[in-house]
């Protein structure tokens, strides 16, 4: 697929998205969210990659919402259409196989936070700023921040965010655990490609099994989750990649999970 508004490019088994709409602040138009999904999907069925990035071009914004420039022309049916689209996004890189990294170079508003929320975790620049202020435009958030927002910052402050659109810098999103770690802006990706790093040192299989168990234990209850645990752990004993990391472990050496 020929990208129009996203850049993609792999280095070190790290495949790289780059949303590339830097006069819009790259606000996410139906033409992104589609090309976005269309990356993950391809990253996430590469071997050539074992994690994933996504980041904004420029220096000012990630993702600086949704490109609302056509809102008064869409009706109920087409809001519903708009909103299942950027579901469907949030849904892809939730459940992709490889870890989606969440670099957030400025602002990251509306959509943008929905996006960093769907990541595995979010690494931020020290200009970054977060929230969720669709009310001011009589509205609210549409590509899952109403339901994942609350399980990573808490009831009482996903609510406050959305109720009242409230802006939250990188350092105050870092304080409530929105946001893994605040670096300079500068040095943003190199602080992203060195966690991916220490993430592909480690066995894919048992990452991807991981992140299953993860997402579908959040809506169940503790007993049903360490079922899937139980049997999910069990799944990796005698595969390829068990018998190395044991294997190397015993003989005091790195594993080789390629």
């Amino acid at each position: 697929m020929q990208y129009t508004n996203i850049l993609t490019e792999i280095q070190n088994k790290v495949g790289i998205i780059t949303i590339n709409r830097p006069k819009a602040l790259n606000a996410l138009n139906s033409e992104t969210i589609t090309e976005l999904t269309k990356a993950v999907d391809d990253f996430g069925s590469d071997s050539a990659v074992r994690v994933i990035v996504i980041t904004g071009s420029g220096d000012k914004a990630f993702i600086a919402g949704a490109d609302i420039t056509g809102f008064l022309k869409l009706d109920k049916p087409g809001a519903l259409a708009f909103a299942d689209h950027g579901q469907r996004l949030m849904k892809t890189i939730e459940e992709t196989p490889k870890p989606v990294i969440a670099a957030v170079n400025g602002y990251a508003l509306g959509g943008g936070t929905e996006l960093a929320l769907a990541c595995d975790f979010v690494y931020a620049s020290d200009n970054a700023v977060f929230g969720l202020p669709e009310v001011s435009l009589g509205i609210f958030p549409g590509f899952g921040g109403t339901q994942r927002l609350n399980k990573v910052v808490g009831m009482n402050v996903a609510r406050e965010m959305i109720y009242t659109g409230k802006k939250l810098k990188a350092d105050e999103a870092y304080r409530v655990g929105l946001v893994n770690k605040v670096v300079a802006q500068a040095s943003l990706m190199d602080e992203v490609m060195k966690v991916a790093a220490s993430i592909i040192a480690n066995s894919p299989h048992a990452i991807g099994i991981a992140k299953e168990v993860i997402n579908q234990g959040a809506t169940l209850p503790l007993d049903e989750g360490l079922n899937i645990e139980k049997n999910r752990f069990g799944d990796c004993f005698g595969t390829p990649e068990m018998i190395e990391g044991v294997s190397a472990f015993i003989e005091k050496r790195k594993p080789n999970f390629e």
